[in-house]
């Protein structure tokens, strides 16, 4: 049984590291070897960490990879991703020569608008508010652009804000949709910033209430369009081809499908996202929120059979993500993966993320088409195995090739498979 803890720690955060991991060892009996693994901050020093989030007491690392192969616009990339998962990079790199035979990938050029919602409640006239605010139009974005005037030098800031009348369970609220052009940044603190100081102007002049002033993750002035054409030879041949166009139908009707199929497109878009420091979490919250918009969740890349029999697929995806500020300069890793992917702008990064996540889904459908998707993700998944069971380092890729041979990937079955190896040894 294990050891009962008491999570209920007075004044943790205030704690240097070392005193952290102290308490955290103590409560749930760390080993030597665990502390270890906690105390190597990598590319960190622990002071930096400690900045980043509250109660640091280590660091954690995935793997860096690097999907090969990408044209985009007649420019060549390589595109780092971090992910955990095995067959996700070589199915992009894949997918991309499939593509690189008609030219690649096609991708638009991207705005970099963000909304950031202001909620106005317990309003007496709906009809004159909204008024009021139209009349004092000029006033609330000169306000908002006084918040960040090198903003404004550069090209972006406030330009235009939207009015939207709800009806919810607490009455009717107005909600004011200011646009922003963040330029090369995600944008989130510059909006919100930007809506918490026109908001008690706001208040004022409608007579109401408000409550919120945030950033809305689902970025529709922010979408993303990239299209290619991947050779049906390439593919695997026509019967392929005709394989990939069921499975998208398949997702297109029913929503089960549609989130795997989604999945696998975010599979890279968040690999790219997260080596870039920018925020996984929005962007995987805004692409799915865009995937059911018009009221039933959808795929978010379309396609179709040309005169060729060739596969053309499209993707339009809502890709707020930023070059500079946040994570993206803080993190070591992040800088040195924006250097690898060589982006001029937050808008090029998006239009970098699309074919990214084209390609990822092209990629995991043809292999779902053809042979099934066990078949690659367990290659790769039977070395992960083959460590689990203790396997040395020398024999991991026989071992692993074995399980694979077999079709029973399982840690039981890779230590028969060990113990029968070292038995051969001691004849």
């Amino acid at each position: 049984m294990k050891k009962e803890i008491n999570s209920a720690i007075s004044g943790f955060y205030k704690l240097p590291i070392e005193e952290r991991l102290k308490v955290v060892a103590g409560a749930v009996d760390l080993s030597e070897e665990d502390l270890a693994l906690l105390q190597n901050f990598g590319y960190f020093k622990p002071s930096q960490l400690d900045t980043l989030i509250e109660n640091v007491i280590g660091s954690y690392q995935l793997p860096l990879g690097i999907a090969c192969n990408f044209k985009i616009n007649n420019k060549d990339y390589l595109i780092p991703m971090v992910i955990e998962e095995p067959s996700v990079v070589a199915a992009a790199s894949n997918a991309a020569k499939f593509a690189r035979k008609h030219g690649g990938f096609h991708a638009e050029k991207i705005k970099s608008v963000m909304i950031s919602q202001i909620q106005i409640t317990d309003l007496k006239d709906i009809t004159a508010s909204k008024e009021k605010l139209i009349e004092h139009k000029d006033d609330i974005i000169r306000m908002a652009n006084e918040q960040d005037p090198f903003l404004n030098q550069l090209g972006g800031g406030a330009f235009d804000f939207e009015v939207r009348e709800l009806t919810t369970r607490r009455g009717k609220m107005l909600i004011i949709h200011l646009l922003v052009d963040v330029l090369d940044a995600m944008g989130a603190n510059v909006v919100n910033t930007m809506a918490e100081a026109v908001s008690p102007y706001i208040e004022d002049l409608c007579e109401g209430r408000i409550y919120l002033r945030i950033v809305s993750n689902l970025a529709t002035h922010r979408v993303a369009k990239c299209k290619a054409i991947f050779d049906k030879d390439l593919l695997g041949g026509l019967q392929v081809v005709e394989g990939i166009m069921n499975a998208y139908e398949f997702a297109f009707a029913d929503p089960y499908r549609a989130t795997t199929h989604n999945k696998g497109i975010m599979n890279g878009i968040i690999a790219l996202t997260l080596a870039t420091g920018n925020d996984t979490r929005a962007i995987e919250a805004g692409a799915h929120a865009y995937a059911a918009l018009n009221g039933k969740y959808s795929p978010l890349t379309k396609f179709q059979i040309d005169s060729d029999g060739n596969l053309v697929g499209e993707i339009e995806i809502p890709l707020a993500l930023g070059i500079i500020g946040g994570m993206t300069k803080i993190h070591p890793m992040a800088r040195l993966a924006l250097k690898i992917v060589n982006v001029e702008s937050a808008s090029e990064l998006s239009q970098v993320a699309a074919a990214l996540g084209l390609a990822q889904n092209v990629g995991a459908l043809r292999v779902l088409a053809s042979e099934g998707i066990q078949k690659g993700h367990m290659t790769l998944h039977s070395r992960n195995i083959a460590k689990l069971a203790g396997v040395p380092e020398e024999l991991i890729e026989k071992v692993a090739k074995k399980l694979v041979e077999d079709k029973k990937i399982r840690v039981d079955y890779a230590k028969e498979i060990l113990q029968k190896i070292q038995d051969d040894k001691n004849l």
